[in-house]
């Protein structure tokens, strides 16, 4: 999501430790109860494609105008017109969207869509203006993994010296427990680095990082 960069440091973290699939990082826009979708509802509505603005690149906008000009005037034919037509603008904002994250687009989902702890927790802190919640989920989980992967190498260790056999065991446990810190760190520090270096677009929306958008 693009709304904070907490969203998009937690789904990092998270997928650097190995407790998200990468495809899932951007999967709570593209929901039919997702914000873009509730910010396209809160245009239709008022009539008032500005809600919407903020939710797709600058050069986006006049495809999103035309669009919603498009909904506004098909709407008012029969209720099966306006179905299809907010229909054909929810995919299109959303679309626009993920373009401008770099990701395809690939259909909206349902309303009830599970959604990543990560981001359902992310999404509450913006409600509640508490970022504890996902401090500690990020924080638990990496501690987890770091400390299981920790024990297992010094198991490992103890034997090393028995066999080859055992020696690479111990070795292979330990490249496990120190690949997992260093992806962890340095995913760490290349958001905050980056987001300290990082132009503003004219819009006003942070570019993405070119990791973010290799995917």
């Amino acid at each position: 999501m693009k709304n904070t960069s907490l969203n998009k440091y937690t789904v990092t973290v998270l997928v650097a430790a190995g407790l998200l699939w990468p495809i899932w990082a951007h999967a709570h826009c593209d929901t039919m109860d997702g914000p873009v979708v509730a910010a396209t509802k809160a245009a239709i509505e008022q009539k008032d494609v500005t809600p919407i603005l903020k939710w797709v690149p600058k050069e986006s906008e006049a495809e999103v105008r035309r669009a919603f000009v498009k909904t506004q005037t098909v709407r008012t034919q029969s209720p099966e017109a306006r179905d299809l037509a907010d229909q054909y603008l929810f995919e299109t904002i959303v679309r626009l969207h993920r373009a401008g994250e770099g990701e395809p687009y690939i259909g909206l989902k349902p309303a009830g869509t599970e959604v990543e702890p990560a981001i359902a927790k992310a999404d509450e802190a913006l409600k509640t203006g508490s970022v504890d919640g996902i401090v500690k989920l990020v924080s638990d989980e990496t501690t987890t993994g770091i400390r299981q992967r920790f024990a297992r190498m010094r198991e490992k260790q103890k034997n090393a010296e028995e066999s080859v056999e055992a020696g690479r065991e111990y070795v292979a446990a330990y490249v496990d427990y120190i690949h997992y810190v260093e992806e962890l760190y340095q995913s760490a520090a290349l958001q905050t680095e980056d987001k300290a270096k990082m132009p503003e677009r004219e819009d006003n929306q942070p570019q993405p990082h070119p990791q973010e958008i290799k995917k």
